[in-house]
């Protein structure tokens, strides 16, 4: 499974109403930290399959659902578990880094 687009629009569908746990990743274009780690959270996306939705909202179209978690810098991911954030990181990471936090959150 690779990661699911995201909007402002399906937001609430696609995470907060998600059976599983969804990684969500507030990225731009522009941002060069989002690219770095772009094809790290697109192989976990493989790996977890569906037990875990690795969803990107791209915050240059879609800025509602960023403003309102308090997005202020990019990267920014957050972990929905149950429609409920249960864990958030900003910056780019390693791979390995970024599976041992969406471990830890699920």
């Amino acid at each position: 499974m690779a990661t699911v687009p995201v909007t402002d629009a399906t937001f609430d569908a696609e995470v907060r109403n998600s059976s599983v746990p969804v990684v969500v990743d507030f990225w731009a274009e522009w941002c060069g930290p989002c690219r770095m780690i772009g094809p790290a959270l697109e192989e976990l996306a493989v790996q977890y399959g569906d037990r875990v939705k690795i969803a990107k909202i791209n915050v240059d179209e879609n800025p509602d659902a960023a403003a309102k978690l308090g997005v202020r810098g990019i990267p920014a991911l957050f972990v929905f578990k149950d429609g409920q954030v249960v864990s958030n990181r900003a910056g780019a990471a390693p791979k390995a880094a970024l599976q041992a936090w969406i471990e830890s959150a699920i």
